[in-house]
């Protein structure tokens, strides 16, 4: 082995490391409680239908909505994201589930965010709910861009099973999206 390579495995280790590091800053894993997930949750959508008013149409029309308040993702050649959030069927919290997604290629910065999915046909909750593991592919409708922009909720858009609103961004990383993004159910 050569001294290369330990370099680089050292920087992948590390970039590894100080990724985690960064997801779990802010997003509570010391603190396990419900009530904490349900507070964030609830700020999460007054502060999203307070910013975005075409979203508490969508989650009326929806049969269920995923809250991810804070969501922390970072990367240095590679990054990860991580955070958790509540399941909500009819405003009420039914169970409690984690994000995580990893992420390879020619990147640098954090950044903190929030989301939310919105399931608008009872199969797309279904299968969400019955999934050990769901992951979040390229077929996500936007409901708002990522440059935080409101988009139009047409009839193209609301036929389409699961919407996805990505806001509240803060931090110097470019761009938000949700593809490769894998949610858990989780116990708090």
């Amino acid at each position: 082995m050569n001294y290369s390579t330990v370099s680089r495995r050292a920087f992948t280790f590390g970039a590894l490391a100080s990724a985690g590091a960064v997801a779990a800053c802010g997003n509570g894993i010391g603190s396990r409680g419900s009530g904490m997930i349900d507070a964030r949750v609830e700020a999460t959508l007054a502060e999203m239908y307070r910013t975005y008013p075409n979203t508490r149409q969508l989650s009326e029309k929806s049969n269920g909505m995923l809250v991810m308040p804070l969501v922390t993702e970072a990367g240095l050649g590679f990054g990860g994201a991580y955070g958790r959030g509540a399941l909500r069927v009819n405003n009420v919290t039914v169970d409690y589930y984690s994000v995580t997604k990893a992420t390879g290629g020619l990147q640098i910065g954090a950044q903190q965010y929030a989301h939310v999915l919105f399931f608008m046909t009872e199969q797309a909750l279904s299968q969400f709910r019955r999934s050990p593991g769901w992951a979040a592919g390229a077929d996500l409708e936007y409901v708002i861009s990522d440059r935080g922009e409101s988009v139009e909720a047409d009839t193209t858009t609301v036929l389409a099973p699961v919407l996805a609103a990505v806001f509240g961004r803060a931090g110097l990383r470019i761009g938000a999206t949700l593809e490769g993004t894998k949610y858990s159910r989780i116990i708090p």
